[in-house]
């Protein structure tokens, strides 16, 4: 059984233009989430990404740029999500100044609920800087 969906936001200083980039470009989500990413930002396109030895493997289902994503997420050789198994939507809100990045993350087991919680907050405040510096650093990995 799922539990209620995971959600978080933050506000970034930055186009919706410029934050969708930091969602489908191996170049620019390394830069906030992840060691090591392979995209193919199109329906039906791969979505690795190697987040502090967690394997998150999915594929982008949906695409409207600048404004909204939706990836399938889960993580290889897991049997609590594995590959696929939950959806990620990314909403990108034009704002004065920049961008809201709304992110709800769906179908996740009950257990799943909190980590994905801290996640979420942890990678999108590393995003905010990474969009206002170029680069958030090195990850120091989630709070307990």
């Amino acid at each position: 059984m799922a539990a209620e969906p995971v959600a978080a936001s933050v506000f970034v200083a930055a186009p919706p233009e410029r934050v969708y980039k930091y969602f489908t470009q191996p170049a620019e989500i390394v830069r906030w989430m992840g060691d090591y990413a392979l995209l193919d930002a199109k329906p039906n396109g791969l979505f690795t990404l190697d987040v502090r030895g967690a394997p998150v493997r999915g594929r982008y289902l949906e695409l409207e740029a600048p404004s909204r994503l939706l990836i399938s997420w889960g993580y290889a050789e897991s049997e609590r999500v594995p590959p696929g198994a939950s959806i990620v939507e990314v909403r990108l809100v034009a704002e004065r100044g920049g961008t809201r990045v709304e992110v709800e993350h769906r179908k996740l087991p009950p257990e799943e609920t909190q980590p994905h919680t801290r996640g979420w907050d942890h990678y999108l405040a590393r995003l905010q800087h990474a969009a206002t510096s170029g680069d958030a650093g090195l990850d120091p990995g989630m709070p307990s």
